[in-house]
């Protein structure tokens, strides 16, 4: 069994000028200010729109994300309908197979303590699914129904494309204190680095 924490991957280049431009450009046509466009004035009516709550504007733009995290993660992630996603498969992927080195591979929790016997009941409850699931197949179930057995813990990778106003209103739900702690790992992990490429964007999200 192998056990890693959990990423994040921005899987577009998002160029912040072009993608102000463009949301300005959509924006100004709901107050025939087109006029108003220069090389600088970009930044400034996006901050405004957003703060004026007018956010159907920033719907301009999407992008896509994938989260490597753990199962349990990715049935919050995926209430988030206004969005598409593309999920790795307990379905289809056999975990017995080469190809995952004939081992499953976790999440590792972020408020268990390495060392503690919390963290080493989590871990031997993993190796226990991993040694049951390998059973099963062994006994003639289909990876489908073998699956079954596997832990929340059971690591997988969710791509998520959604425009920026579903993705600000993911931040902001997940980044809040009353979410899980995991969910939040990983939303906090994107906000950092969306807030360094489009901060006009996204710097009023704590």
């Amino acid at each position: 069994m192998k056990i890693i924490k959990p990423s994040v991957e921005i899987l577009d280049d998002l160029n912040p000028e072009q993608i102000l431009k463009k949301l300005e450009m959509c924006g100004r046509v709901c107050y025939k200010s087109e006029d108003k466009i220069t090389d600088e004035s970009a930044v400034k009516f996006i901050s405004n729109i957003v703060k004026r709550g007018h956010e159907s504007v920033i719907e301009h733009f999407s992008f896509s994300v994938r989260f490597i995290c753990d199962r349990g993660v990715t049935h919050e992630i995926v209430r988030h309908r206004l969005a598409s996603y593309s999920q790795e498969s307990t379905r289809y992927c056999n975990y017995s197979k080469g190809d995952f080195n004939t081992q499953i591979t976790v999440i590792e929790p972020l408020y268990l303590e390495v060392g503690t016997a919390g963290y080493e009941l989590w871990r031997s409850g993993c190796e226990e699914a991993e040694k049951r699931y390998f059973d099963l197949l062994s006994w003639g179930c289909s990876p489908q129904e073998a699956r079954a057995v596997l832990p929340n813990s059971l690591k997988t990778e969710i791509i998520m494309t959604a425009n920026i106003r579903e993705w600000r209103h993911f931040l902001k739900l997940r980044t809040s204190k009353a979410a899980h702690p995991q969910i939040k790992e990983i939303a906090d992990m994107l906000l950092e680095q969306l807030n360094f490429i489009l901060p006009s964007l996204f710097d009023d999200i704590e």
